[in-house]
């Protein structure tokens, strides 16, 4: 008996339908998986065996074959197991099969029957509701985070048995309800970490506002113990609230990448993603034989956290550079090519030399010149070139960090920076794919970061005693613009762009080799 039924493929960060037939076309005993499976989808076989057996029903006693649609399309991991199990169910017909074509069904088995949760369940909701089918039937794990997409019956199972009761009209299964929008407002201001947690250091938060009003890209330099790390993960508390558009983008890649927390629906607040300094290429910016979303991706409309930049190997480094250019990242393999969405702050921090006490008031530094020149030679001039704001961190003092006086919350700051992106927000209304003041091109930097001949006469000397290189320019006009929004000031004015000037310490001689 020929059986169809339905499954899904996450390919990239979207869900392609795939037809599962299974049929018992006679001949000698044996089980046959075709259609482009991988070594998971093959050794499917066992795993559905054992669960159709725990489960009180008969294995299939002769061939069986099973064919997975489209054939050229790879398919990759144990997702599969519960429709093929249904499959053999219903092909020996110990299962009806005159609804199974309504719905798409994905789980994978363990041996007791139990099923366990899937990668990509968003990817897979749209696409189903977009193919019209009836339902979606997934892991009880995946059922929240698939019922974010409205009008498309969910339903949440923790055993074949739920679904085969359900196909039987035994069950009492109801689809999975939730209330979106709710759940995400009520998520979104919910931070276990304050600004105010940080003793002194105002200059530092002043340039991280800075950088969040702006979308900027950072880093933080300073001796051990001052702070960056303690910043930098504070600073998606001040950044505006993901719109529920951003969200439903997020938690989609997050899917993808098998990275959301069990019975989660959705990403309600900005990622902050801190890999560590020996991650590969592959890791960072996504890769695979079948291509998979990296760290820059995971962190897209959130923050990319690189500590200790110099120790990240210079060919993971360099990967980044055209990705967040384009804020988009490109991965091709021989059969296949994905674009993954790439839209990141990066902050960075780093030591300003080996030991860590160069410049330091009271440590003495203990590496020779040389040494603290090729240390810093390791981030290079294309990648410094696309860092706004270089901020110099320095150590709290004692007074400040015994002293019970409160600073300014992440609410405060937030308030100023979501005004200052509002104010973006409506100047770049006709200019389709910029959203912020980091992204403005060359050929809009004269129109919207115009300055006066004051203002002109102070970069120009500022230039040429600070001997800032060519690449600062457009880069403190970009930073001046966010200052004068912050201050709601329709024009850039000197006491702007003395500010941004300051941030432009790493493009003094001697650095970024």
């Amino acid at each position: 008996m020929l059986v169809k039924l339905f499954g899904s493929a996450v390919y990239g960060v979207d869900a392609i339908t795939i037809t599962i037939e299974v049929d018992t076309p006679g001949g000698q005993l044996g089980y046959f998986i075709v259609g482009l499976p991988d070594n998971a989808v093959k050794e499917s076989t066992e795993r559905v065996l054992s669960a159709i057996m725990n489960s009180g029903y008969n294995r299939p006693r002769y061939k069986m074959v099973v064919n997975m649609a489209p054939a050229d399309i790879k398919k990759a991991g144990a997702a599969y197991d519960l429709p093929i199990a249904l499959g053999f169910l219903g092909a020996t017909e110990q299962l009806p099969t005159e609804h199974l074509h309504e719905y798409v069904i994905m789980g994978e088995l363990s041996l007791d029957g139990s099923v366990r949760p899937i990668k990509g369940a968003l990817p897979i909701a749209i696409k189903t509701r977009a193919e019209k089918f009836k339902g979606l039937i997934v892991p009880k794990e995946n059922a929240r985070e698939a019922a974010l997409v409205n009008n498309l019956d969910v339903y949440g199972v923790e055993h074949i048995k739920d679904v085969i009761d359900f196909f039987n009209d035994n069950s009492t299964m109801k689809p999975v309800k939730v209330n979106t929008r709710e759940e995400f407002f009520d998520a979104q201001s919910h931070f276990d970490i304050d600004f105010n947690d940080v003793k002194g250091q105002e200059n530092v938060k002043r340039a991280l506002e800075i950088a969040a009003a702006g979308g900027h890209n950072a880093i933080l330099i300073g001796p051990p113990g001052a702070g960056k790390t303690m910043l930098a993960k504070r600073l998606p508390t001040i950044l505006p609230p993901l719109t529920l558009h951003e969200a439903l983008e997020t938690t989609k890649i997050h899917s993808v990448a098998g990275k959301l927390p069990s019975n989660t629906s959705l990403v309600a607040q900005r990622p902050f993603r801190s890999p560590h300094h020996t991650i590969s290429d592959a890791a960072l910016v996504g890769g695979g034989g079948i291509p998979q979303p990296g760290e820059i991706s995971l962190a897209h409309n959130g923050v990319l956290f690189l500590d200790e930049l110099p120790e990240f190997k210079r060919s993971a480094l360099e990967v980044m550079r055209q990705p967040m250019e384009e804020r988009r990242v490109n991965i091709s393999r021989a059969k296949v090519s994905m674009d993954f969405p790439a839209s990141f702050m990066l902050i960075a921090s780093m030591n300003p030399c080996p030991c860590g006490y160069f410049n330091h008031p009271e440590k003495e530094c203990t590496c020779s010149a040389i040494m603290v020149q090729k240390y810093l030679n390791k981030i290079s001039g294309p990648l410094l070139d696309r860092i706004d704001l270089h901020v110099e961190v320095t150590p709290v003092a004692f007074t400040e960090l015994s002293s019970q006086k409160t600073s300014e919350n992440s609410d405060a700051v937030r308030e100023r920076v979501i005004k200052a992106r509002e104010i973006q927000a409506k100047r770049f209304e006709a200019h389709e794919g910029i959203y912020c003041n980091a992204q403005i091109g060359s050929k809009l930097l004269k129109e919207i970061c115009a300055i006066n001949p004051i203002g002109q006469n102070l970069l120009k000397t500022a230039m040429d005693r600070l001997n800032l290189s060519a690449r600062a320019y457009d880069r403190i006009l970009k930073v001046s613009r966010t200052i004068a929004d912050l201050a709601a000031s329709e024009d850039i004015k000197p006491e702007h762009l003395a500010e941004a000037i300051q941030y432009r310490s790493l493009d003094r001689e001697g650095w970024g080799g």
